[in-house]
């Protein structure tokens, strides 16, 4: 199909919504490693499961043979109030960078939690409210899977209680508050409302906090509060799963108009959004049926697939939580408060990071400041002010698409726009004024945290 055929903006009829989710290990001969118990070293059970995470997701979390798995009707009644998601043509990008590359991206951010949170929150609500609880607790980063969430519990109405990272939750405020217009009840963590977060600011007086600080005081609460289960935005096969819907789109509606990707970018903090984004390529590879480059992007103050070890760790900060082979930086890694955007978490999907040591994906880092010069790049050129966790994406994309000048190749460039940057403006600001640095890790702060690894044979 020729360029001047193909709209800016490519739709998919609302009866061509995926009616299914992917299950993308169903196709992974490498399955990935099992969750573990942490005081027996054995493979997490749905009877252990079970005092933490509803019914059904327990048995999704450990399904990795049924390749599709049906959205229930109600789920998918409420997808589309703002799916299908459009497959945009970034042609004023190619025009303004002189690329012979063709760039796509998902855009994400066309729902009221201005992220992709949405797609998962919705059904984990769902499947809450099916079990008759009373309501669910959750950790968020910068926002985008709290604000998601409390929508979703608005919506079925159940009671969400929320514990945002402490920096965010000081420099993030009118996220905050959007959870708050939905009814859920909005703690910086760590917190003094828990045992653990009592713990966590003893130990570490002054934290600014990290998602696996977090993760520790939601699973805390959940566990000790009856009626409650604890629900989680990213990192675990159940998100991924209902994620998938983001990349069943992108393929089909670059199969409706004759178009087939060559690189595939996403950004990358638990997996969440890459997860859902590459998912179906993904199988296609899995399956011998086409290639792909997929690139993660991950922020260099946080680099868990570039500069972490791929080993069995614990999922939250105050080590309650099952132990998952991941990349990961240790689960007492907490970035720089400076980091201006999610992706804080110190490990990486269990899936991805499969995927990512089978060599199908590759991955990369970006400094921050290379990230906004990007998304103010890209705000000034296509009209979307993108969030920050996006724009490590929109950065590869053009680095790409800067490539493909060199090599006079036409490529065409997929990546993932998963929301909106509205509520980050701090950050921006920053970022304007001069203020915002670069900070990177050393290797022995790393191995500082990777010493305190679980031994696990």
């Amino acid at each position: 199909m020729s360029n001047e055929k193909i709209p800016y903006k490519i739709y998919l009829e609302e009866s061509e919504m995926p009616k299914e989710w992917y299950n993308v290990r169903a196709d992974m001969k490498n399955k990935p490693a099992p969750l573990l118990n942490p005081g027996t070293l054995q493979p997490m059970t749905a009877e252990e499961l079970a005092p933490v995470f509803c019914d059904e997701l327990v048995k999704q979390e450990l399904d990795d043979t049924t390749p599709y798995i049906e959205i229930p009707e109600e789920i998918r009644d409420f997808y589309k109030m703002y799916r299908p998601s459009p497959l945009v043509r970034a042609y004023c990008l190619e025009k303004k960078l002189g690329t012979p590359a063709k760039i796509y991206y998902k855009f994400e951010g066309n729902n009221t939690s201005g992220s992709h949170k949405l797609n998962s929150a919705i059904a984990q609500a769902y499947y809450a409210k099916k079990q008759g609880l009373k309501g669910v607790t959750t950790e968020t980063g910068a926002g985008q899977w709290g604000t998601a969430l409390s929508m979703a519990c608005s919506y079925f109405d159940l009671d969400c209680k929320v514990y945002m990272v402490k920096v965010s939750y000081e420099q993030k405020p009118f996220r905050r508050e959007v959870m708050r217009t939905y009814g859920a009840s909005v703690t910086p963590s760590p917190s003094t409302e828990t045992e653990i977060g009592k713990k966590i600011l003893a130990d570490h007086p002054g934290t600014t906090g990290s998602l696996g600080c977090a993760i520790s005081e939601a699973v805390e609460v959940a566990t000790k509060s009856e009626g409650y289960r604890y629900v989680l935005g990213s990192v675990l096969n159940q998100v991924l799963l209902h994620q998938s819907v983001i990349g069943l789109e992108t393929k089909a509606a670059l199969d409706k108009i004759g178009e087939k990707a060559d690189i595939i970018i996403g950004c990358a903090g638990g997996g969440s959004n890459l997860g859902g984004l590459i998912s179906p390529f993904v199988g296609q590879m899995l399956r011998g049926e086409e290639d792909y480059r997929i690139i993660a992007v991950e922020p260099a103050s946080c680099p868990s697939f570039t500069r972490g070890k791929y080993a069995y760790d614990f999922c939250d900060t105050g080590m309650v939580c099952p132990l998952a082979k991941m990349y990961t930086l240790g689960s007492g890694f907490i970035p720089a408060p400076n980091h201006a955007g999610g992706l804080r978490y110190h490990g990486m999907s269990s899936t991805l990071s499969q995927l990512y040591d089978d060599g199908l994906i590759e991955a990369t880092s970006v400094k921050q400041t290379e990230v906004f010069e990007a998304a103010e790049y890209f705000a000034r050129v296509e009209g979307i002010l993108p969030a920050p966790e996006s724009s490590h994406a929109i950065k590869v994309a053009i680095d790409e698409a800067k490539k493909c000048i060199e090599t006079g190749e036409e490529k065409t460039i997929v990546f993932g726009l998963t929301g909106t940057g509205y509520f980050d403006m701090f950050a921006y600001e920053k970022f304007h004024d001069g203020v915002m640095d670069d900070y990177i890790p050393t290797d022995a702060e790393i191995a500082e945290s990777l010493s305190k690894l679980p031994k696990v044979d």
